[in-house]
């Protein structure tokens, strides 16, 4: 009985004629899309971690305790976490352009606003402001990042990790650039120059998205969220996805103070040592990412290496007491570019790897899916965003920065543990199937999927 014949259409089928084929120049429509993503992941994530090295005491000093200080951190993940799904499901009605440039003009606002509040009276008049002024900065910073995500994707469709991994380095330049500059401006002009400074850099974002952003049409899907996370495979990663954004919350939230009452440092320094966080995962991306998108099923070994790695890094970041090592700074921005590092090889391969999934579960292709998926990526990472922060908080007040990142870096052991358990199944189980897959075309041009789980 003869094979039955492929359908071009159908994910994991290529056409062998196409595939010797050298790529093609990018477009103008996919030149203009990278430079305006750029444009946002630098702009955006700038805005974000010029709080890092100042805020916690400047909240401190206003009488916010270190839980409260998890919280206003934490408020601005859950309302992150909400946006990113609401949006994420109706970005077509919506409109990706409208809702990234809107995006923007909000998060523009609300920084500019945040710099203002060293003028509010101390107490709750001041902590109530953080946490209004946060929470609608949040829905903004997700409406502009779910679209991103699903622009990019939506674009480049056969390079997603390699566009995504290129991209983090614009998205790293923020986060490396964002902690020195909010430092060195708050010790030489104050409170709300860096604010200002950096708000009416993201407002000129705006008119220039409008001019080179292309519009895009897509129809809206039937397709739902909860339906994506019924499968026990995405499942699994957004576990793992939210161990990683909780260590980051934890960073967020606890770093600066541990920094500045172990090692006496200033809070310039202690914006250049969250460089040492930023940079590895900035360099490594790019890299990361093309290799994800050559050998697709090397996804899942980088992300339980990776989370080992992080895992691995909180322990000796404080470090954990019971090891009896003395807290040294070269040790705490050593493992910070550990955890930096490995932060790329469990993030980059985890956006295209739901996709995939979703697509061999009969999700239709198109900016519904993608913009479904940009909202779980986003509500699961803002989910760690909220819990890393706030637990982080408690466990620092009660106990101490050491025991903190060492629980931070039991729970990623937990998730790698589970996601190895899960990896190593699937690899048996397409070893056993193996004879009985069949393709019509011969030659290494043939992309092989298998569903599982």
């Amino acid at each position: 009985m003869d094979p039955p014949l492929a359908d071009p259409q159908q994910p994991g089928w290529c056409n062998p004629s196409e595939s010797a084929d050298p790529p093609s120049r990018m477009s103008r429509q996919q030149i203009l899309t990278v430079i305006s993503m750029a444009s946002v992941n630098f702009s955006s994530m700038i805005c974000y971690s010029i709080l890092g090295p100042f805020f916690p005491n400047e909240a401190v000093k206003k009488g916010a305790s270190q839980a409260t200080v998890g919280l206003i951190f934490g408020c601005y993940a859950i309302c992150n976490l909400i946006g990113s799904l609401v949006l994420g499901k109706y970005i077509v009605q919506i409109g990706a352009k409208f809702m990234l440039v809107s995006g923007l003009f909000v998060s523009s606002c609300c920084t500019i606003l945040f710099g203002l509040l060293d003028r509010a009276p101390a107490g709750a008049s001041f902590i109530t402001l953080c946490f209004i002024i946060r929470s609608v900065d949040a829905l903004g910073f997700a409406a502009a990042m779910t679209s991103s995500f699903a622009v990019s994707a939506k674009v480049f469709p056969n390079n997603i990790a390699t566009v995504l991994g290129s991209l983090e380095i614009f998205t790293g330049l923020g986060l490396i650039l964002g902690p020195p500059i909010g430092g060195w401006f708050y010790q030489s002009f104050g409170y709300e120059v860096p604010f200002l400074l950096l708000g009416c850099v993201l407002m000129c974002m705006v008119p220039f998205n409008i001019y080179i952003l292309p519009t895009f049409d897509a129809s809206p899907s039937k397709d739902s969220f909860f339906r994506l996370f019924s499968h026990v495979k995405i499942v699994l990663i957004c576990f793992l996805m939210f161990n990683l954004s909780a260590g980051l919350g934890f960073l967020d939230a606890t770093l600066s103070i541990f920094a500045v009452k172990t090692f006496s440092l200033s809070t310039g320094y202690v914006g250049l040592i969250m460089v040492g966080l930023s940079l590895p995962y900035c360099l490594a991306s790019p890299l990361l990412g093309f290799i994800t998108d050559k050998f697709p099923a090397t996804r899942s070994w980088f992300m339980v290496l990776g989370g080992i790695a992080t895992a691995v890094g909180f322990c000796l970041l404080g470090p954990m007491p019971v090891l009896h090592i003395p807290s040294r700074l070269w040790l705490l921005v050593f493992m910070l570019g550990v955890i930096g590092f490995s932060l790329g090889m469990t993030a980059i391969p985890i956006f295209p790897e739901i996709l995939t999934c979703a697509y061999d579960h009969g999700f239709e292709e198109g900016l519904s899916t993608l913009g479904m998926v940009s909202g779980l990526f986003g509500a699961v990472w803002s989910m760690g965003m909220f819990y890393g922060p706030i637990m982080g908080g408690l466990i620092t007040q009660h106990l101490n920065f050491q025991w903190a990142a060492a629980i931070q870096g039991g729970l990623g052991c937990v998730a790698v543990s589970i996601t190895l358990s899960s990896v190593v199944i699937v690899q048996f189980s397409m070893v056993c199937i193996m004879g009985n897959i069949m393709c019509p075309h011969e030659g290494p041009c043939v992309e092989r999927k298998y569903k599982f789980i």
